[in-house]
């Protein structure tokens, strides 16, 4: 199941794959939604069971244009690290990357 359930309580899950065809399967719940300002939710790496994260994505109105604020709070600095050691950061900036794309499209 590639799919998120935006609504409070919604479930959601996603699988990804490297260029070597290696799967990272990732799931969550939505606890807030605040239409258009604020998501949070629960993250969880299936690779790392019980290291759940907190994720707030803000989006802030530019007149025109949005930024975007993505903050994760994880249980633990070593939670962070080992988020950090598999490769996180840059799944993140290729996440932001191919929504700049997209939003590129119109």
């Amino acid at each position: 199941m590639n799919v998120w359930y935006v609504k409070p309580g919604g479930a959601g899950r996603v699988v990804q794959r490297d260029a070597e065809g290696n799967e990272f399967a990732f799931h969550g719940v939505y606890h807030a939604i605040e239409t258009p300002v604020r998501l949070v939710r629960t993250f969880e790496f299936e690779g790392t069971p019980g290291h759940v994260l907190l994720e707030t994505v803000t989006f802030e109105d530019l007149g025109g244009r949005t930024n975007l604020i993505d903050q994760s709070v994880f249980q633990t600095a070593e939670d962070r690290d080992a988020m950090l050691r598999l490769g996180m950061e840059e799944g993140a900036a290729e996440s932001m990357d191919r929504l700049a794309a997209l939003l590129a499209k119109g």
